[in-house]
């Protein structure tokens, strides 16, 4: 043996052996970490993906329903009101029966949960979730599957930690993360913005660390694969790319933006008081809230017949805005009726999001922003699908408070790459704006409003008899 072996050897004798296991053990950790991280983002791929197929397959049945078979027993406004109004009572139900917290977006249940403050019970939230979202979205609501999948990708995360009995706080709330990221990147064919949601605006939640920020990419990358081997890899928005905007006309992005800013903040606003007024109407009565449900979701059946451009999400209205063919007028009566309609479906508790309706929202006014624009500054070269684009990101940063998450979620939503300045110039506007006015980003004001009720109803209920 050389003097060089002998000198390693008694190093490592002196080293105690609790030393040694106490390194192997930290170094195993981040895989096993890592490989659950993976095992999530599959699972939430294939949720998110799954649940966009079967929403399009209940609206497409639904459609073919009402073609034939109904449309030829009974007259298609009251068919197309009761099949929607069916469809929306399956939401509702499931919901008030059975997961309260699956009402809406449920992406502030996921924050409250990082936070150690709200209860994240998988078991009912999954089927609700989905089946429920299958009615609602499939009614016709104006509401998004961004918000279900991400609750849908959290509550996996959850539940992967409990099937393989994980006790370490740290990873739990990693995987937590890590499966909202999967969630978003399934829904929009958006890895990054995915990535980016978890980080940006989940901050106040998010626990920083090597681990977790490898756990969420894993995640959301994996979610995206899963994603594309079935969907394809086609961008979720079908839009024309465009070159970069003229510098002369940056300075209209920045006042699209500060319009943007002021908006936000009057639609979180009215987010709650539609919420609230709700609340008066149906005062948590089972049978006032389903009958309230299926009323509007039959009348939105009624509407995806004589005024479709109201109903739905509105992503498969974004391309049809930007291929021109309406006015300014024309675009700013939809933006107000859609604001009015967002209002109605979300503040009611139905199960879905509301990504999709303010993207929607924000194409709408960004297009008539920019014909407004053209036809008084005709000196500027002002391309109207370029403002649509911008407005998309703009009333997200407002909303949301996330400026990074919706430039990147409408860069890969619609691979207009060369748009990235006019992005970040609105979106920062906006933000800016927003702050200025005093607003709060949208999910932080509906987790507040939620445990807000939840102390009123515990104080309203009787107490124990001693």
């Amino acid at each position: 043996m050389t003097k060089r072996e002998k000198f390693k050897q008694s190093l490592l004798a002196n080293v105690p052996k609790d030393a040694i296991n106490q390194f192997l053990s930290k170094d195993k950790t981040p895989i096993s970490v890592l490989i659950l991280a993976l095992i999530v983002g599959v699972l939430a791929g294939l949720v998110g993906t799954y649940f966009d197929i079967a929403v399009h397959f209940v609206s497409e049945t639904r459609t073919e329903w009402l073609k034939s078979e109904i449309g030829a027993i009974l007259p298609l406004w009251l068919a197309a009101f009761l099949i929607s109004a069916a469809l929306a009572f399956v939401g509702y139900f499931l919901v008030h029966r059975f997961a309260p917290e699956a009402a809406g977006s449920g992406i502030p249940e996921i924050e409250g949960a990082m936070d150690g403050i709200r209860p994240v019970r998988w078991w009912r939230v999954l089927p609700v979730k989905f089946i429920g979202g299958m009615g609602a979205l499939g009614s016709g609501m104006v509401l998004g599957r961004e918000g279900p999948t991400v609750q849908m990708g959290g509550a996996i995360g959850r539940m992967v930690t409990d099937i393989f009995r994980i006790k370490s706080d740290d990873t739990r709330h990693s995987l937590l993360a890590s499966g909202a990221a999967g969630g978003l990147a399934a829904a929009f064919n958006a890895p990054l913005a995915g990535i980016m949601f978890v980080v940006e605006e989940m901050r106040p939640q998010f626990r920083y660390s090597l681990i977790s920020i490898r756990a969420v990419i894993i995640s959301a990358v994996s979610a995206n694969i899963v994603f594309r081997s079935i969907n394809g890899q086609d961008a979720v928005i079908t839009m024309p790319q465009y070159p970069a905007p003229e510098l002369p006309t940056l300075w209209l992005f920045l006042l699209l933006g500060a319009l943007f800013g002021i908006f936000g903040v009057v639609f979180n606003q009215l987010v709650t008081l539609a919420q609230d007024l709700f609340v008066k109407l149906h005062r948590h009565d089972r049978k006032r809230y389903l009958f309230i449900g299926s009323i509007l979701g039959g009348c939105f059946g009624l509407m995806l017949i004589y005024f479709p451009e109201v109903t739905g999400g509105g992503i498969s209205l974004i391309p049809t805005i930007t291929n021109g063919g309406y006015s300014a007028t024309l675009l700013l009566m939809l933006f107000v009726a859609r604001i009015a309609t967002t209002m109605i479906c979300f503040g009611s508790g139905a199960p879905g999001g509301i990504f999709a309706p303010m993207l929607a929202l924000g194409t709408l006014f960004g297009y008539a922003f920019a014909l407004i624009a053209k036809g008084l500054l005709p000196e500027l070269d002002i391309t109207p699908g370029m403002f649509a684009i911008a407005g998309m990101g703009a009333l997200f940063a407002a909303t949301v408070r996330a400026p990074i998450t919706g430039i990147l979620l409408v860069i890969e939503m619609t691979n207009n790459y060369y748009l990235i300045l006019p992005l970040i110039i609105t979106s920062l506007g906006a933000v800016i704006f927003a702050q200025m006015l005093g607003g709060q980003p949208i999910y932080s004001q509906l987790l507040h409003r939620t445990l807000k009720n939840e102390k009123l109803r515990q104080k309203d209920l009787p107490s124990d008899p001693q």
